[in-house]
């Protein structure tokens, strides 16, 4: 019975609605008729002509990149940095009145001299090179063999009873306290007369403030994939395949560990000329392992503190990273991923207080 009625119905539908049935049917195919072809054609088209992400958005989007961004700001006490500032660049600090300690760490030259061994206060100059000063809060340890733990520490190792200032608190602050500004600022700030502890903070928190953020590098990692072209990410590519990020990685792209130089060869024996310098983390801990270990240095703004290593002896890029590759890496490049990976360390370049350095 339900099924006579059903056909009934449904007889009746199509008849009275025979029109507009019918435009529906004819839509219907339509629709059919366009799409089923063009399905059939997505499904068989090679996938090699479909659109991909590119690889600079996969990798710019990726948090787990062995290199990070420098924040863009950082909470600093600027009455102690504009202090400290002063302080850095006053060659009061040193026994003739000759050097500061912006002498040997030029804002204008990378934080470096751009020497190979820098001048101290008597003209002799410096067993080791200066690295640049640009970041080095973000160094888990100061100077090239770790002896200071903190920027404080490494400024007193300078100013105090050193060869480079060849100073002592007692002449330095009996110098200062004749300043009337220094006196008042002092007083201001550390509610107190000019003492070494509070001198060394105020250096240490300019040191600070010295930090070079929004390199291209940091744009593209933050997801600009326009930040850096293609051979510059080429240059990237190589150098995490070649391992340079087991020790050049993090926010100051090294200087968070030690590392032996001459991994996988003598570099010395080659170079010839030991000095005590070259002994690094050994000489502050006497350790026969820590014989020619030094603190990764940072690769931000390279490109701007030649020369290279501890020593000075690589005057360019080319130079350093064909003595690393081979001595650190047992590998020999071809001049062409070395270019590519000198142009991915020119986008490490930042800015200094929203201007980029050059």
């Amino acid at each position: 019975m339900s099924e006579i009625f059903l056909k009934t119905w449904l007889y009746r539908e199509i008849s009275l609605n025979h029109a507009n049935f019918t435009k529906k049917i004819n839509v219907l195919f339509l629709v059919i008729g366009i799409l089923l072809p063009s399905s059939i054609l997505f499904y068989f088209w090679p996938t090699s002509h479909l659109p991909t992400k590119s690889k600079s958005s996969d990798i710019s989007s990726n948090n787990n990149e062995p290199i990070k961004p420098i924040p863009l700001s950082l909470d600093l006490d600027y009455q102690k940095v504009e202090l400290g500032e002063k302080l850095f660049f006053d060659k009061r600090l040193s026994k003739n009145n000759t050097v500061s300690c912006g002498s040997c760490h030029d804002l204008n030259m990378g934080g470096t001299d751009k020497s190979k061994y820098s001048k101290m206060y008597n003209e002799s100059l410096t067993p080791i090179n200066s690295p640049t000063v640009f970041n080095a809060g973000f160094n888990f340890k100061q100077f090239w063999n770790g002896r200071s733990d903190t920027l404080e520490d490494q400024a007193d190792k300078i100013i105090n009873k050193s060869l480079s200032m060849g100073s002592n608190w007692e002449e330095v602050i009996s110098k200062l306290s004749k300043d009337p500004e220094y006196i008042s600022k002092f007083k201001l700030i550390y509610k107190s007369d000019i003492k070494p502890e509070f001198t060394l903070n105020a250096i240490a928190e300019y040191e600070k403030s010295l930090f070079t953020p929004n390199a291209r590098f940091d744009q593209y990692l933050r997801g600009d994939t326009n930040a850096i072209n293609q051979e510059e990410l080429e240059g990237y590519l190589l150098f995490k395949k070649y391992g340079c990020t087991s020790c050049h990685q993090g926010v100051n792209v090294g200087g968070n560990m030690f590392e032996t130089f001459g991994v996988s060869g003598d570099y010395f024996s080659m170079r010839g000329n030991i000095t005590v310098a070259d002994y690094g983390r050994y000489n502050v801990t006497k350790n026969e392992a820590d014989r020619f270990v030094f603190r990764v240095p940072s690769l931000r703004n390279i490109s701007l503190t030649s020369p290279y290593l501890h020593d000075g002896t690589a005057e360019t890029l080319e130079d350093a990273i064909r003595i690393m590759s081979l001595y650190q890496l047992g590998k020999t490049l071809s001049p062409e991923e070395t270019d590519k990976i000198i142009k991915f360390l020119h986008t490490l370049t930042g800015e200094l207080k929203g201007k980029k350095l050059e």
